[in-house]
């Protein structure tokens, strides 16, 4: 029978005590009491608290002068969580969480602008403003992430048992058979865990808005109506067993802990109303939704930059998995980002339920998918988690001195379970980051999986993000064609070949490849396909209106011309020219690549590959770095050029950013975050040689890194395209833009550009 008196105690507790774990450590307090200590023999008391988290990260909160308070994340750190972890019982600190990502707290906030070294015995040894002294709210209290490894012979066990006070897992269990096969599981028996098995939650007090919750919660946008008729008639034939009732959510709950609940206590299995479960349908989003073509159901493919789609007002850009990344939104035709003052869970939701997923695992600040380029469109967001769109929420538009794209604001989002990952695997690698790649094709007579390999012919950048992708271990560093190193597994069979990604795709299988056969040049194992895969990646983007400022025509007399020459810098038509007498024309122009993502950019071959080329006194650490092209109105190339990435270094960085690459004296290459490398329009190569283009109206396109041969978070941004009208004397360069920056009106309308009637530029 339910208790009572657990019923009445479970209606006082507050919220937070229903959706974690409560960890507290022990610190002695300081022989020199703080001027506002009630009294100097007292103890502090720390734990973790709010949600959703595991058991070692949380809200930080402290028990002093008889009250629990916060901590203010002003200038908090990773020395500070430090301190604060090894009071908890942990041996240090992996991360720490601004701006209430585990949820806000109440009370007190016990201290603010807190500054440890990391060494400190206490938190009363580092620097701060004093107990009590804040100006902070609970928005800003700080949270940490503890290193999964306790202090040895710790003694407090930091552990207050309120595990029925929790709920950390919840599931759908489908009960149709043929549902039960297949992915995504969209309908079910709402369950939670509970200690080594799982239970039912009584359907008594449930509505649709928790049923909202649920679907997030499992990655979908929307619930639907259920056949309660059928659940019953299946429930009356179970033993059930249930945990929660009175679940009443009001809808924008993010996670299922938050909701107003209650538990049964001691062994209830039939005192639940009417006998039935709760039981909730979901929505899929367009990406997880299934058809039936031919009888055969899958999921639908990620649209391509290309695709032509209803128009969208909102996107994700810069994340490794599908459901993060940087929000980005279309206003005027341009897309931009979203400033992060005021960004929190319900307005992440809200972006999640928007573009087909469920709320928000995380509400991310400070640009941490990468900053964006453009403008930033809309700040202090402030949705209620009801609204179907984040133009539905109230915003204020941005001043200029408002925010910076290092605040640019970013999502990661539900989504539903499709057991992608169980397919795919690396063997013989380091880590669990690199490998020989296996993909699993049917099962033997016993039902095991079958595995074998890829074939490495024609296997790159695109294809490695995918399986890093499958294999959820972020972006890919490398894709390799041979593997001969990684020779540590016992399978051997090549069951895949011509494996071709657009680099979107959720699964390899997504991908195109041959069908019913393989047809692989080197069926050796040495030869089968690998992949690094990082967690973070470089992302390269070219400041567009640069290049229209700096854009000019000159002619440059053949014997000016002989290094560019041997670099192949010209029209194929210079071979035939009259050397050293006559000239070439050429579009010159400036180019300035910044590097706007979370990792380094680095050539793909080390140093000890780098080509001399004793013409110009320079090594050459990638076969091409940008291509430039002339490109009718129908996109038919009428001049190219490229542009071999001789030096790649750190021309000029952001505030605060310290150069780590310089070409001189052989030097390493690349491109820092935050920093760009500056082309001059005056140096070798930095041109098109447009000798042979007639007058007319072109368009002048810049891509970089075009073959994919170093890995980013996002390539769909790396072209740059400019509307250009040529007289035979002059030319105009305009409206130059990031190939991406625009909605699909405005590059059809960019695209069907008549030309210039006059001099004038508007």
């Amino acid at each position: 029978m339910r208790s009572s008196v657990g019923v009445a105690r479970a209606r006082r507790e507050p919220l937070a005590l229903l959706c974690s774990l409560w960890l507290w450590g022990v610190a002695a307090q300081p022989s020199t009491p703080p001027p506002t200590a009630a009294s100097p023999g007292a103890r502090l008391r720390f734990r973790l608290a709010g949600y959703p988290r595991k058991h070692n990260e949380g809200r930080i909160e402290v028990f002093y002068n008889q009250e629990w308070g916060t901590v203010c994340d002003d200038d908090f750190t990773l020395a500070n969580a430090h301190v604060l972890c090894r009071h908890l019982g942990f041996v240090g600190a992996t991360g720490w969480a601004h701006s209430a990502k585990y949820g806000k707290g109440v009370g007190r906030i016990w201290l603010d602008n807190v500054v440890c070294g990391g060494s400190e015995k206490s938190i009363v040894d580092c620097k701060s403003r004093g107990w009590g002294n804040s100006d902070c709210t609970h928005e800003e209290d700080a949270g940490v992430v503890c290193k999964d490894e306790r202090i040895p012979g710790f003694v407090d066990s930091n552990v207050i048992e309120t595990e029925q006070n929790q709920v950390e897992e919840l599931r759908l269990r489908p009960v149709v058979a043929s549902a039960r096969r297949r992915l995504p599981v969209m309908e079910g028996i709402v369950e939670v865990r509970y200690k080594d098995s799982w239970a039912q939650i009584c359907d008594e007090g449930w509505d649709s808005r928790s049923s909202r919750v649920v679907c997030g919660m499992m990655g979908f946008p929307a619930e639907r109506k259920v056949n309660r008729n059928f659940y019953k008639l299946y429930a009356e034939r179970q033993q059930l067993n249930f945990r929660l009732h009175s679940v009443a959510c009001a809808g924008t709950e993010v996670h299922i802990s938050m909701c107003p609940f209650e538990f049964y206590r001691g062994n209830v299995t039939t005192t639940c109303k009417g006998g039935m479960p709760a039981v909730v349908s979901c929505v899929p989003g367009p990406l997880f939704a299934t058809s039936s073509p031919r009888g055969k159901k899958r999921p639908q493919r990620q649209p391509g930059p290309g695709s032509r789609q209803d128009p969208q007002r909102l996107r994700l850009k810069g994340g490794a998995k599908v459901g993060e990344g940087r929000v980005e939104v279309l206003r005027h035709g341009e897309w931009g980002t979203v400033c992060d003052d005021r960004w929190s869970l319900l307005s992440a939701s809200v972006v999640c339920r928007e573009l087909g997923f469920g709320s928000a695992k995380e509400a991310l600040t400070g640009a941490r998918m990468g900053q964006g380029m453009g403008p930033i469109h809309v700040n202090e967001v402030r949705c209620t988690g009801t609204e179907a769109s984040l133009w539905s929420c109230p915003y204020k538009n941005i001043t200029e001195e408002g925010c910076k794209h290092s605040e640019d604001a970013g999502v990661r989002c539900n989504i539903p379970y499709m057991g992608y990952e169980t397919t795919i695997r690396l063997s013989g690698g380091r880590s669990r980051f690199e490998g020989r790649v296996e993909v699993a094709v049917g099962a033997d007579g016993e039902g095991h999986l079958r595995w074998g390999l890829i074939c490495g012919e024609g296997w790159g950048t695109l294809e490695a993000a995918v399986a890093c992708r499958q294999l959820g271990l972020g972006f890919a560093n490398h894709g390799l064609q041979e593997t001969w190193y990684w020779d540590a597994s016992n399978v051997t069979e090549m069951v895949l070949s011509g494996v071709k990604c657009a680099g979107h795709e959720m699964s390899l299988s997504h991908c195109r490849h041959h069908s019913g056969h393989i047809n692989c040049k080197n069926m050796g194992t040495r030869f089968a396909a690998g992949v690094i895969c990082s967690e973070t990646a470089s992302d390269l983007l070219l400041h567009a209106a640069l290049v229209q400022e700096t854009a000019y025509i000159e002619d440059r007399p053949l014997h000016m011309l002989y290094c560019a020459a041997e670099e192949n810098c010209l029209a194929s038509s210079a071979r035939h020219a009259n050397w050293p007498y006559g000239h070439r024309r050429l579009l010159r122009f400036s180019s300035q690549i910044h590097n706007n993502g979370r990792a380094d950019f680095r050539p793909k071959a080390g140093r000890h590959s780098w080509v001399w080329h004793e013409c110009h006194g320079h090594y050459h650490s990638m076969d091409i770095f940008t291509h430039y092209d002339i490109l009718t109105p129908n996109g038919t190339k009428v001049a190219e050029g490229h542009k071999a990435s001789f030096c790649l270094e750190d021309t000029e960085c952001e505030e605060d950013v310290a150069k780590r690459y310089e070409c001189a004296n052989f030097g390493e290459q690349g491109i820092t975050v935050g920093c760009w490398d500056l082309y001059r329009h005056d140096i070798d190569c930095q041109w098109i040689d447009i000798t042979d283009v007639k007058p007319g109206n072109y368009i002048l396109q810049v891509v970089i890194n075009p073959n994919f041969e170093v890995a980013e978070s996002d390539f769909t941004n790396n072209a740059m395209k400019c509307n250009c009208k040529y007289d035979g004397h002059r030319i105009w360069v305009h409206n130059c833009h990031i190939g991406d920056a625009f909605s699909e009106e405005a590059n059809w309308r960019f695209e069907q550009y008549p030309g210039q009637l006059n001099n004038q530029v508007m």
